[in-house]
């Protein structure tokens, strides 16, 4: 986010904090407004609202509500994700929808509502994160790959719909990237097998995002970009 308010994007953002009060890391009630101030610090407009992207009317209320505060939509970041444990001996149907209703159709309902609305002409950009699945292994999170590897998949025959609007559309797999889920001893483990001795930044993937987002980014479509230091 301020990777794209750096370079003079106006942002609006959702969260859902009864999924992020979940995660062992935690989440404060007060940390999505204090991420929007720091937006408006660096001189652009910030807003957002909480949205359950497993709602399949979200994608229209969040568009709704970023064109009200900020105006016509340019660029959309499908960075939003569920994300539980589910190895094979205990995979559910439950575990299966619940990450489905987020990681998949969440995201290609935000992609539609985007496409719908913007009005056509250069600068139209789709950025979507996936998580290497295709790279490696992630025998414990079998729902969360499935659906990851989804949207790889739909990133491709997406840009091939969209480029006559003017839209772009790429995925970025960041690797293994420290936004302060990783146990001390992960964090070392990976940092030992990367070739550059340390795991992802968030600043490495929001540079990547913002670079898409520009107008140099503007022959790149279709595309997975594996951003992970080698590894």
């Amino acid at each position: 986010m301020a990777a794209l308010a750096e370079a003079g994007a106006d942002i609006f953002t959702t969260w859902w904090q009864p999924y992020d009060a979940t995660m062992e890391w935690g989440s404060r009630e007060e940390e999505a407004e204090e991420i929007l101030a720091d937006a408006r610090l660096l001189g652009v407009q910030a807003a957002g609202i909480e949205a359950d992207l497993s709602d399949p009317t979200a994608p229209a209320c969040i568009f709704d509500a970023a064109e009200t505060a900020l105006g016509p939509v340019s660029i959309l970041v499908n960075n939003a994700t569920h994300s539980t444990r589910t190895p094979i001996e205990t995979l559910s149907a439950a575990d299966l929808d619940a990450h489905y209703a987020v990681n998949l159709r969440g995201t290609s309902l935000l992609c539609a509502e985007f496409v719908r609305r913007y009005p056509g002409g250069p600068g139209g950009r789709i950025v979507s994160f996936s998580s290497g699945q295709g790279v490696g292994p992630m025998p414990d999170e079998l729902a969360y790959i499935a659906t990851k590897g989804a949207i790889e998949a739909l990133t491709l025959s997406l840009s091939a719909a969209v480029a006559a609007k003017g839209i772009t559309v790429n995925a970025i797999d960041p690797g293994a990237t420290d936004t302060g889920w990783m146990t001390p001893e992960q964090k070392s483990a990976w940092a030992q097998e990367n070739p550059f001795g340390r795991v992802g930044r968030p600043d490495d993937a929001a540079r990547l995002v913002r670079f898409l987002a520009s107008d140099e980014g503007e022959w790149i479509t279709g595309q997975v970009i594996h951003s992970r230091g080698g590894r």
